[in-house]
């Protein structure tokens, strides 16, 4: 004669704290277990229904809340005003003369230019920004042009050379080799590209001596 004193109690639900319920309900002879789940994790589920149907309220009919689009465009709506903002500050206290003589002899501006440049700049122009690396005794040309040559494609003054690293290629522009500079302005502050023109202009100082 079996022991039914150690096999659970058959029911539907189970009612009470600890209690394990074996259901009545089987099939293709698989018994499911019932037990009382604990407060904590009915009131987390309840309350979570509960938020669901509040947010549905606000989102939905009242339209308090904003969309993950709405939150991504107005972030970068800052992100653009505060750099054009940066930007026309920046612009307010530049000049051709003040990159050359204030910015390009500052060793902390150039230092800092020069690493925004090994950062940014060196694939398409070059450590030494001739716009040629060096595989053994071989020269392979970069995608950038030269900044030591002398030439410069939309003038070798100081602001335009800010500028062009700011905005990019002209719209019209055939690019060397059908590659374009990109508007760095995009990624940097205006007084990074300040800083990076500095170096620039610190690395060709016979070019940039001459300047009022």
């Amino acid at each position: 004669m079996s022991d039914q004193s150690s096999e659970p109690k058959r029911g539907h639900f189970a009612q009470n704290k600890g209690e394990v319920i074996l259901r009545e309900h089987e099939y293709d002879g698989i018994q499911e277990f019932d037990q009382k789940l604990p407060n904590w994790w009915l009131f987390t589920f309840y309350g979570a229904i509960v938020w669901f149907a509040v947010y549905w309220f606000l989102y939905y009919q009242l339209h308090h809340l904003r969309s993950d689009r709405e939150v991504v465009v107005a972030e970068m709506k800052a992100v653009y005003e505060k750099k054009a903002k940066e930007l026309e500050a920046t612009l307010a206290s530049l000049d051709d003369q003040t990159l050359v003589k204030t910015w390009a002899t500052d060793a902390g501006i150039v230092a800092s230019g020069e690493a925004i440049y090994t950062t940014n700049c060196i694939a398409c122009h070059g450590a030494d920004m001739s716009a040629v690396m060096m595989a053994g005794d071989q020269k392979i040309p970069l995608p950038g042009r030269s900044l030591n040559d002398g030439v410069w494609e939309y003038s070798g003054k100081p602001m335009d050379i800010f500028k062009i690293i700011n905005q990019g290629s002209p719209v019209d522009a055939k690019g060397l080799n059908g590659a374009k500079m990109q508007a760095w302005g995009q990624m940097l502050t205006p007084k990074q590209i300040a800083e990076v023109t500095a170096y620039i202009i610190a690395k060709n100082p016979k070019e940039f001596s001459a300047q009022p």
